[in-house]
């Protein structure tokens, strides 16, 4: 045998198993990932849509008064909570986002569900992140309301809803993984 189909030999497990374990590791947080892309990118297109479409602080009923597109800025934490706090929130969706990245891989095999949640709640920080990063602030712009009760819910946007079914999910999924032991 030359000695170039030695090492090529030699090197053959090495690269078979460096390519199962990226395979492993895609296997693990290709479901993230979808979930995250698709969130943000609702996210982001609604958004600049919003911004390109609906003049600032005016709103477009969609239905009666109950819900209406209404372009607001927002300084704070999802649905205006916390106003002025922008650099604590970049750092905030920083560290989530990690966090959720360091997370993900250590999910069982089987757990899609909290990978979708993970990926949403990723998805929405990311796209907020983004928002405070290129303006400083955020744009919301969808509002509930039941006037005939004075019900007004703080205007939010694709993101925060990202996260908050992001979070409820993975109460879900703890949940069911309670149930099943």
């Amino acid at each position: 045998m030359s000695e170039e189909a030695r090492i090529t030999e030699s090197n053959a497990p090495a690269d078979r198993s460096g390519r199962s374990a990226v395979i492993s590791h895609l296997r693990r947080y290709w479901l993230l990932l979808l979930a995250a892309s698709i969130a943000l990118i609702l996210d982001i297109v609604t958004k600049r849509i919003v911004e390109a479409q609906i003049p600032l602080y005016t709103s477009i009923p969609v239905i009666g008064p109950y819900l209406s597109w209404t372009h607001t800025q927002n300084t704070g934490a999802a649905f205006s909570l916390f106003p002025n706090g922008g650099v604590f929130f970049i750092i905030v969706a920083l560290v989530v986002s990690a966090v959720i990245l360091y997370y993900a891989p250590r999910l069982p095999a089987g757990d899609w569900l909290s990978r979708v949640a993970l990926g949403m709640q990723l998805g929405g920080a990311i796209g907020n992140l983004l928002d405070r990063l290129r303006q400083g602030y955020v744009t919301d712009f969808i509002h509930f309301q039941i006037p005939e009760i004075g019900f007004d819910w703080p205007v939010f946007n694709i993101a925060d809803s990202a996260i908050v079914v992001g979070v409820i999910l993975l109460i879900a999924a703890s949940l069911l993984r309670d149930h099943k032991s």
